[in-house]
């Protein structure tokens, strides 16, 4: 931990700025950045990680022409809150994107949850402005759907996209289909001005996010300005969707169609980047949110390749994902590296990138991956997996310890309900909420990558690992401070409502309320 723990930001700087060769050259035009995240894509959906189709093929090149990361992971096994964690680089249990409701797994529905990213956040738009960038969001937003939370009060100049994901169709009336905007306008609605046909699972959505994508960054070379790209599409989102000209063409169905389009679409992107002469001045990043929804697997999930479970639980298969870094110039092409990362790590190195340094007012999780990623260089650091406000599990370089276990309750379990479909690990796949506080479930990932043979709790290697990790949890607690939860802000006309067997409640919930267990009507 010597190294996550010491000051290391000077010298890092240095290198960079070396790198770039501004100690030479002066300031010159920053470098570009794009951030290319996907919705619900897992570790296992490229080519390049084995995933015995090969449909990826440019995904496939860009981890051949930059550095691909296996052991990258998110910061929530949601949409919402790792998103907010990627654009404040803090964990959602500081940002206020959590709820507090029993190791909750709640995501952002516009229709119930009325909170959002709090103005005391600093997002990465926001600070790249200071460095004259000109950024834009293509596609899911998911940090709040009022008026305060929209992108463009957050730092960003332009929005093609929407508040939220693709759900529906709904009534109109009690739960409107969730609306599309570009800028402050809204231009229609998923269902409605922006048709997806769930039956042959055809809309052009990704094509709108392309073209938005495209124009973007030509319009932006011609006024030879720097800009920030945040590419946050969701074809990968049950119910998954794709544009007629991929409908039918993968081996994987639909879920595949969808991908070989964003594949598409990704090597479109970086041709342009290329053919316009900026490549080597733009830093592009690919990863997901979060673990394939294995809920909506076969058919419209994807896959967590060796890892257990998926969407919505704590084990690697909800919070490692595809991740790829690609700059032309600066990473050297073909590697591989083995550092832990973290979503959160994007906004620090984006800052880093553009000649920025974090906030010093507050704790920054994310990490600057630029050394990594220019020098090799890998840093001790741990991962923390969280589930609502609690602590689930840590991870310190190839062990991981498991606090809590919990998939999800009986009573979904046989509604049908299953984040680990085909998956049982007798011990460690629960459907009750198993405290392992005192004696922790520890894997080791490398000979272990599935979690399903833990170590002895009588063997030297556990004594060991148990004292390291637990140094590093109570290093982590002593200085948390919770943000306020901006998922138990909710609209108490849908929430006035529990699910059989548990009486209404009546109200919304704030700290240090819970929700009993058996009535979590999270989603």
């Amino acid at each position: 931990m010597a190294a996550y723990a010491t000051a290391t930001r000077g010298l890092q700087q240095l290198l960079v700025l070396s790198a770039l060769g501004l100690l030479v050259t002066g300031t010159p035009r920053p470098p570009n950045i794009v951030l290319l995240l996907m919705d619900d894509m897992g570790w296992g959906d490229l080519g390049v990680y084995g995933e015995p189709s090969r449909e990826t093929p440019n995904l496939d090149q860009m981890a051949l022409e930059g550095m691909l990361f296996p052991n990258f992971y998110s910061a929530n096994p949601l949409c919402s809150p790792s998103r907010a964690a990627l654009l404040t680089g803090r964990l959602p249990i500081r940002n206020g994107f959590y709820t507090s409701n029993g190791h909750a797994r709640n995501a952002y529905t516009p229709q119930e949850i009325m909170g959002g990213i709090p103005n005391s956040e600093h997002l990465l738009p926001e600070l790249l402005k200071k460095a004259g960038y000109t950024n834009k969001i293509v596609g899911k937003w998911h940090l709040g759907h009022r008026p305060q939370f929209h992108p463009l009060k957050h730092g960003f100049d332009e929005w093609f996209g929407s508040p939220n994901c693709h759900f529906g169709p709904y009534d109109n009336k009690v739960k409107p289909n969730i609306p599309v905007y570009r800028d402050w306008e809204m231009v229609g609605r998923f269902y409605e001005e922006f048709p997806i046909n769930l039956k042959t699972g055809e809309a052009n959505l990704t094509q709108l996010y392309l073209q938005e994508a495209l124009d973007f960054i030509r319009t932006q070379h011609a006024r030879q300005s720097p800009f920030f790209l945040y590419w946050a599409i969701d074809a990968t989102h049950a119910p998954v969707y794709a544009s007629r000209p991929f409908l039918g063409t993968s081996h994987r169905g639909r879920y595949g169609d969808a991908v070989r389009e964003i594949d598409d679409s990704v090597g479109k992107i970086l041709s342009l980047l290329q053919n316009l002469g900026i490549s080597k001045n733009t830093f592009v990043f690919f990863t997901s949110d979060n673990g394939a929804a294995l809920i909506s697997a076969p058919k419209e999930g994807g896959s967590n390749g060796p890892f257990l479970c998926g969407k919505q639980t704590t084990f690697e298969g909800g919070m490692r994902e595809p991740a790829i870094a690609w700059w032309p110039g600066h990473i050297a092409a073909g590697q591989v590296s083995h550092q832990l990362g973290s979503i959160m790590d994007l906004f620090t190195t984006s800052l880093s990138v553009a000649g920025l340094k974090p906030p010093s007012d507050r704790i920054i999780d994310g990490l600057d991956l630029l050394p990594t990623m220019l020098q090799g260089h890998v840093m001790d650091r741990p991962i923390f997996y969280y589930r609502g406000n609690t602590l689930m599990a840590v991870t310190l370089g190839q062990y991981k310890a498991h606090f809590w276990t919990w998939t999800n309750s009986w009573e979904e379990f046989r509604q049908g309900i299953d984040f680990c479909p085909g998956q049982n690990v007798s011990g460690v796949t629960t459907h009750t909420q198993e405290e392992h506080t005192e004696l922790p479930l520890i894997f080791h990932l490398g000979r272990d990558p599935g979690e399903r043979f833990p170590l002895s709790f009588a063997s030297a290697e556990y004594q060991d690992v148990l004292s390291r990790i637990t140094q590093v949890v109570q290093q982590h607690q002593k200085s948390l401070v919770p943000g306020q939860p901006q998922l138990n802000v909710c609209n108490q006309a849908v929430m006035n409502w529990a699910p059989p067997g548990c009486e209404k409640l009546g109200k919304c919930l704030t700290p240090p309320e819970s929700v009993p267990e058996k009535c979590s009507w999270a989603h």
